[in-house]
């Protein structure tokens, strides 16, 4: 999370809100990945309340993304007295992102998901569209920025975001290379797993055993072997290929994993050896999950 502010800059708060079925969730996971603090479905009388608690916390947040989705009806006054409040902090620059779609691509939407339109949940979706865009019209008239996602994928809405509201004018993506023993687990949160048992372990060399791969001992004899350097040539091809790709489907992270026995000699070679060679185009992070499980 970016947090470069204090009292005397101004927070840059960005109000998500638009037609119900028009991406705000897909949004606001898009600012959340751009380093915003995010709220999701704040109640509009209480953002001026909330931004007076960032200023007397110690935490310094500068960008916040706050959700109104407006979903209930009493919620459509009170939005449009909290918006101009917003306007009138000295230390605020206020923006709003209005989502909008068709009527035919909301219906659509409505019905794939089976949910109800929660101005109409009794009723027809196309009847709840039809209120909802009449209430919203003040609030989309304010927006400096309005995005039709009619014929957007997700992955397209989280490029124009992200090239919107990025410091830079790439999509923000990382590639996070750790390493891990299987003996404590696969790890839940990686795309792809790669188990390096079959490699020589260092283990049973008795100097190698109480070190790790972090050490030049260990990684010179793990990256010795016939075996690595074929591994290492064709996973580089294998990366090559996909990282690119999971950059252009919209990708915000890739996570590869790297997994021997214990955790500690042969994935931690592999993670620092991919890690550091990714790291020459992309934005890296090299973790050693287990590394601290020493063996007996």
């Amino acid at each position: 999370m970016n947090s470069v502010s204090s009292q005397n800059n101004a927070h840059e708060v960005v109000i998500i809100t638009g037609m119900s079925g028009a991406g705000k969730t897909v949004a606001v996971q898009s600012f959340e990945d751009l380093g915003f603090y995010c709220i999701d479905n704040i109640p509009p009388d209480l953002l001026i309340t909330f931004l007076a608690l960032l200023r007397n916390s110690k935490k310094e947040i500068s960008r916040i993304a706050v959700v109104m989705d407006l979903r209930g009806r009493e919620f459509f006054e009170s939005v449009i007295d909290a918006l101009d409040e917003l306007q009138a902090e000295e230390d605020v620059r206020g923006r709003i992102v209005f989502l909008d779609a068709d009527d035919e691509t909301l219906v659509r939407r409505y019905k794939e998901t089976r949910r109800s339109h929660p101005l109409a949940p009794t009723g027809l979706p196309l009847e709840g569209i039809k209120l909802e865009r009449e209430l919203l019209s003040e609030i989309k008239g304010r927006a400096k920025t309005v995005i039709n996602t009619s014929k957007l994928k997700p992955r397209e809405l989280r490029e124009k975001i992200s090239t919107e509201f990025s410091h830079s004018s790439t999509p923000t993506f990382s590639v996070n290379v750790m390493s891990f023993g299987f003996k404590h687990g696969i790890p839940i949160d990686a795309d792809l797993v790669f188990d390096v048992r079959f490699l020589k372990n260092p283990y049973y060399v008795e100097e190698l055993r109480h070190k790790t791969g972090l050490q030049t001992e260990v990684s010179s004899y793990v990256l010795a072997t016939e075996e690595t350097q074929q591994l290492i040539t064709k996973l580089t091809d294998l990366f090559q290929f996909m990282v690119p790709h999971y950059k252009n489907e919209g990708k915000s992270q890739l996570v590869i994993a790297f997994g021997c026995t214990g955790g500690q000699h042969r994935s931690v070679t592999l993670a620092e050896y991919f890690g550091k060679l990714l790291g020459q185009t992309e934005n890296t992070v090299i973790t050693h999950r287990d590394i601290n499980h020493r063996k007996d």
